[in-house]
């Protein structure tokens, strides 16, 4: 999709993809605006740094949480196309502030359609996670919730108006809070954590988040779910290569955690098509008219993506570039 000529806004702007995502576009394309919405002035500052706001150019920072559906509306104002990547998604931090998570990823959601519905914005793209398919903790379950709000906001919409749709996929590597950083920090003592060696995790780079998001805004017509096809990594292997030296100790897998995550059900893929490098899912139920996709395979009986059953797996030298980030992508 050419984003030449838009108006584009991302909610938590100022996150690890926000980041990405504002510095591929800025590299590549020429947007209109492109407005950074967030609620912490600190990273905006901090990214202002990196990321300067120029008077005569698109980049604007705007203030404001999604939980604040009027600030939602005053910065959608003449936006062509909304990317939500806001969120909380700490799973201790919203276990033990439970009305927190639910007031950020679902009233936070419903906040961000209900104002993009009423100021006109072309297209609405969510970012979604594996967590929230057959959810194991709070953060999974508010993320499946704001993922039903999204697909079936557009019975809300009329048929030319608002398209909203999901982008989901696994663990970004390298992103805040990810195992990749906190292995990294351990190192410096000699010894590893690991849950359970038999644990395995979907993984893709914040610059194939970014470029799938790109892609994906292109694709959506309004209810879909796209998932892109991915490479597995086993937590073990990944310690091992950051830390071939060190202890390992196995401490028990944790509340909420799984051993191995999935980005498509079995349920959901009865209603979900193979595109080739990507899956898409469409709604369960459509109120509004859906238009069938060419060139796209249904899925197996009782097929589901899960992370230990995946064809791709990113071992060895792969994966020790991409901890070092020789892709570019860290």
């Amino acid at each position: 999709m050419s984003l030449n000529g838009k108006s584009i806004l991302i909610t938590g702007g100022t996150g690890s993809f926000g980041r990405r995502f504002v510095k591929k576009v800025l590299e590549n394309y020429e947007p209109r605006r492109l407005i950074v919405f967030s609620r912490d002035e600190l990273k905006q500052f901090e990214m202002q740094q990196q990321l300067p706001m120029d008077l005569d150019g698109p980049l604007r920072y705007f203030l404001g949480d999604v939980r604040d559906r009027d600030r939602l509306k005053r910065a959608f104002d003449s936006v062509d196309i909304v990317i939500h990547a806001a969120a909380l998604k700490q799973v201790p931090a919203c276990e033990y502030n439970p009305f927190e998570a639910v007031q950020t990823n679902i009233q936070g959601t419903r906040n961000v359609i209900d104002a993009a519905i009423d100021c006109g914005v072309e297209k609405v793209l969510a970012l979604s996670t594996d967590k929230a398919v057959n959810p194991a903790n709070l953060y999974g379950a508010t993320k499946l919730c704001a993922e039903k709000l999204v697909v079936q906001g557009n019975s809300y919409s009329h048929e030319d108006a608002t398209r909203l749709s999901c982008a989901r996929y696994g663990n970004v590597m390298g992103s805040r809070g990810s195992v990749v950083p906190l292995f990294l920090e351990q190192r410096k003592s000699g010894r590893l954590t690991l849950t359970d060696d038999r644990m395995t995790r979907f993984w893709i780079t914040l610059e194939q988040g970014v470029d799938f998001v790109i892609k994906v805004l292109d694709m959506m017509r309004g209810g879909e779910i796209f998932v892109p096809k991915i490479p597995s990594v086993r937590i073990s292997d990944l310690a091992k290569t950051i830390g071939p030296e060190c202890e390992i100790e196995n401490i028990g897998i944790r509340a909420g955690e799984k051993l191995h995550e999935l980005l498509i059900s079995s349920d959901e893929a009865r209603h979900a098509f193979d595109l080739g490098e990507e899956f898409v899912i469409e709604p369960a139920f459509p109120e509004w008219k859906q238009l069938p996709w060419k060139n796209a395979s249904p899925l197996p009986d009782a097929f589901f993506y899960r992370s230990d059953v995946n064809e791709q797996w990113i071992e060895g030298d792969q994966l020790l570039d991409l901890i070092n980030g020789k892709d570019g992508t860290l």
